[in-house]
């Protein structure tokens, strides 16, 4: 089942935020789809805003991946796999151990490693329809 969700403008993130924790269940890995400057990494510091992130939120593209604290020292883990040559470069630094540790963990540009994506995870793809509006389909599987 998709949830289609419809962002009029950034104003509105934190009201789209809240209802994608809402709606996740209890499943904590999410990817992110969608096109260069589509707002994935604007939408994941606003859910980490919503999950009382501590830490500064920026994009992990040149670490692979950022660890944030929130407020009930949990752990959420970044992942931005955009620079990743393969799939064997996120296997060498432990992808496995970070997406089964029950924490949250954010991925950007799963496609870049298919095959080590665990099999529950929720999708959130999002689709640029103008240059502030965007529609979210929230997806889950396993």
């Amino acid at each position: 089942m998709t949830t289609e969700l419809f962002c009029e403008d950034i104003a509105q993130l934190p009201e789209i935020a809240s209802q994608i924790i809402g709606q996740a269940g209890e499943g904590k890995v999410w990817i992110f789809e969608g096109e260069l400057g589509a707002g994935k990494t604007t939408l994941i510091k606003e859910l980490c805003e919503q999950l009382e992130v501590v830490d500064n939120v920026s994009s992990p593209t040149f670490s692979i991946v950022n660890e944030y604290e929130t407020t009930e020292g949990e752990t959420i883990y970044h992942f931005d796999f955009y620079r990743i040559k393969s799939e064997a470069e996120a296997a060498d630094i432990g992808v496995d151990e970070y997406f089964y540790s029950g924490n949250y963990c954010f991925i950007e540009w799963p496609s870049k490693i298919p095959s080590l994506l665990p099999e529950e995870y929720l999708k959130i793809t999002l689709i640029l329809v103008s240059e502030n509006q965007r529609k979210i389909l929230l997806e889950r599987y396993g």
